[in-house]
């Protein structure tokens, strides 16, 4: 019986994406859309010294309005990088640790008196802005999408309350909380989370583990690189390690 492994992408390319990588490391993919995106329509500001996209979201979108950067362009993770070149842009900065403290201090000591636009989504994390204003920054911040989770949303929760999730894929601390709201809807929230803890409990990222454990939820992956791609592997040799007794 192949493996079942729960991802949490939003209902687009990504969760399709995310359904193939997963059948073609022979499991049976628990598509279970945690998140929606809805554009508010804002553009980040073309005069900023720096700009900082925190998402490949965000990326999208700002392309999509034609956005041009007025000075030098940022990104959280290679995955953000990445898509920011396919789309024409020359990335700046890169931190080494994907995270908004890991861009914090990439940008400490050049961003004093400067004009920083951080454009991401209205989930985003205070560290960044306030480590940016720390360092003397001028900082905008432009909302560029919302996120909710959808209603439809938790197919997976009742599979790891029933004992029957063998995998589950968090991509980011919100990711996490929709999955124990959606468990709490349902009166399941400490069955699920007992679930979570007999399956193989991948995050993508410091951040989004810190939340799952803040929770009480045992996280047993968290990949050297912050990829999707590569948080799918982990938790699949993972759950392959564990079938086998090795």
């Amino acid at each position: 019986m192949k493996p079942t492994i729960a991802a949490f992408r939003p209902d687009d390319d990504r969760l399709a994406e995310a359904v193939s990588l997963l059948e073609s490391l022979g499991t049976e993919p628990v598509a279970d859309p945690m998140l929606a995106v809805s554009p508010t329509g804002a553009v980040p500001r073309a005069d900023a010294d720096y700009t900082v996209f925190t998402s490949k979201t965000g990326v999208e979108l700002a392309a999509d309005a034609d956005w041009t950067p007025g000075g030098s362009v940022c990104a959280i993770g290679e995955s953000t990088a990445g898509v920011l070149r396919d789309r024409g842009y020359t990335v700046d900065v890169v931190p080494e640790e994907f995270s908004s403290a890991g861009l914090v201090a990439a940008l400490r000591g050049s961003v004093d008196g400067a004009r920083v636009e951080v454009a991401r989504s209205d989930h985003g994390s205070d560290v960044l802005l306030d480590g940016l204003n720390a360092a003397g920054a001028y900082v905008h911040e432009t909302v560029l999408y919302e996120l909710t989770r959808p209603p439809e949303s938790g197919e997976a929760v009742e599979r790891a309350a029933a004992g029957t999730l063998d995998g589950a894929l968090f991509t980011s601390s919100l990711t996490v909380a929709n999955f124990l709201d959606a468990a709490a809807e349902r009166g399941i929230r400490e069955d699920a989370i007992a679930g979570l803890g007999d399956a193989v409990v991948g995050c993508i990222g410091t951040p989004t583990r810190e939340a799952a454990e803040a929770a009480g939820v045992p996280v047993d992956v968290v990949p050297e690189t912050a990829d999707f791609a590569a948080l799918a592997r982990a938790v699949v040799d993972a759950v392959d390690e564990t079938d086998t007794g090795a």
